[in-house]
């Protein structure tokens, strides 16, 4: 959300933050810039408190303090998240103003409710009004504290009151602990206090999706199987693991990006056009392309591993020889998976997804390729094959929307060139660094679930995957070595070559 954006939008009622895993990266990198940004746009509560959990002892003062040096260097640091802008003293001596710690064991029943007493005594309320949690914790913990949390009765809701948990991922690993862990909590909660976040969701650009496809007259007709050849959708990134080894061992490029992120901007692209922008509404839409698409095949899928390399004049190692990693690790650290929607729609269009860390270079897009026009009418010229048709919604990191078409080459022979058409969002929008979560924090505040995931959603990402997972650890599909600082295995292309097609180059505008 921009401060243009923020126009209209009226503050939360009154409530208290809770967030577990609080001395976490996640917390000082993201969460409390978003909470920051949401000041300085006028959009927090009046009434408004954070507590901060977590293990390490430490007082509330010196909680504020380490906050307070972290996060201004992350609002006004370029490049990263959330950086780039100006600080205003002000807004963050407010909020911070706020912020209490407490610190405690989350397998201890007595801490939640010394918790309960907290909550009390911050909120000015009696019963502690209005709580939402924010669970930045481990994975296998999500189960574990919503439990203590019922038991606690933290989580019950009143007549002038509510309570919400917003779930970080990865929620489960596969399809069935991905159905056990819903099953669990919903023991505790009900679904509309659920709110599983996927960060993707807050990012403007993602957003824009919905507003482009239906907001236009232009290109909905357009968008179907009468006249769209394939869509290709990546998300690489130039970094390697980074010193997240042991997070990455246990879960690889597949379970950390396809279910969830690239299945958001899959759905985005092939959902119909809901009745309305209601949640429900938009959700419903996202999960029929879920239910549509079959499981994927392990024919149709490439899983890599990057080896020893140079990525933009940096060197990198080979995942095998990075901290925490096993010396003959079979994890993933890319994936490419074809995939189809058995509808109306999109029957017998093709989508090519893929993911990868220390490639060449840092892009996420939506490419969309348009058939081919007959060339009857160029018989007897220079034209030997058209020029493609590509609509692209670039989201980072330069967000954008550009159009290439073929156009006569100026001159007496008829020659058909490629143009481009190229639209920023910077340079036609006043936009200010965020971080994606201030949308995202926001609507759980007010109670929209639009932008986050239902069980059913989840458990039918994890459907169309699990074949994979399945092939991997039965050894049916090996991961490939691609070089460190390439676009992937040569497999890779392979995938698409077999049908006729290539993937776009990463190597555009390097």
């Amino acid at each position: 959300m921009t401060s243009s954006m923020a126009e209209g939008a009226a503050p939360p009622p009154a409530c208290t933050l809770v967030i577990f895993g609080a001395t976490g990266d996640l917390t000082h990198r993201l969460l409390m810039p978003a909470l920051y940004n949401l000041g300085r746009w006028g959009l927090l509560p009046k009434d408004f408190s954070v507590i901060g959990v977590s293990r390490t002892e430490m007082s509330s003062a010196e909680f504020r303090s380490e906050l307070s040096e972290t996060v201004r260097g992350f609002i006004t640091a370029k490049g990263g998240e959330a950086g780039g802008g100006s600080f205003d003293d002000g807004v963050w001596d407010d909020l911070v103003g706020r912020v209490h710690y407490r610190s405690g064991d989350l397998s201890d029943s007595a801490f939640f409710e010394e918790l309960k007493g907290a909550i009390a005594e911050v909120s000015g309320s009696q019963d502690g009004g209005n709580v939402l949690f924010y669970l930045a914790v481990a994975a296998g913990l999500f189960g574990p504290t919503i439990q203590k949390l019922g038991e606690a009765g933290l989580v019950a809701e009143g007549e002038d009151r509510w309570r919400r948990v917003i779930i970080e991922k990865p929620f489960g690993h596969d399809l069935p602990s991905a159905e056990k862990l819903d099953a669990d909590i919903l023991k505790v909660l009900s679904e509309d206090q659920i709110f599983r976040i996927d960060h993707f969701l807050g990012k403007e650009t993602v957003q824009n999706i919905m507003a482009f496809r239906f907001g236009n007259g232009l290109f909905e007709p357009l968008w179907n199987r009468d006249h769209i050849d394939h869509v290709q959708i990546t998300v690489a990134e130039t970094v390697g693991v980074e010193g997240r080894g042991k997070f990455y061992e246990a879960t690889g490029a597949l379970r950390d990006m396809v279910p969830n992120h690239l299945f958001q901007l899959y759905t985005l692209v092939a959902m119909e056009p809901p009745i309305s922008f209601e949640a429900e509404a938009v959700r419903d839409k996202k999960e029929e392309v879920l239910l549509a698409t079959p499981s994927a095949r392990p024919a149709d899928a490439v899983r890599g591993r990057y080896t020893a390399g140079e990525v933009q004049g940096k060197s990198v190692k080979d995942y095998r020889e990075e901290p925490d990693v096993a010396g003959d690790s079979d994890t993933e650290t890319f994936v490419a998976l074809k995939l189809g929607i058995d509808n109306w729609r999109w029957a017998g269009v093709p989508f090519y997804l893929r993911t990868g860390k220390a490639m060449t270079r840092r892009d996420t897009e939506i490419a969309i390729r348009f058939k081919q026009a007959p060339l009857s009418l160029f018989k007897g010229t220079n034209v030997r094959e058209d020029v493609p048709n590509w609509l692209v919604l670039q989201l980072q990191p330069d967000e954008g929307i550009s159009l290439q078409f073929g156009a006569k080459v100026p001159g007496p022979a008829v020659r058909l060139g490629s143009v481009d058409m190229r639209f920023c969002y910077k340079d036609y929008f006043k936009t200010e660094p965020s971080t994606g979560y201030e949308t995202l924090i926001y609507d759980a505040m007010i109670g929209d679930p639009t932008l986050f995931q239902r069980a059913d959603m989840i458990e039918a990402g994890w459907r169309i995957v699990q074949p994979i997972i399945d092939a991997a650890e039965t050894g049916e599909l090996d991961t490939l070595p691609y070089r460190a600082g390439s676009a992937g295995p040569k497999e890779a292309h392979d995938l698409l070559a077999r049908d006729g097609r290539e993937w776009r180059s990463l190597e555009r505008g390097s």
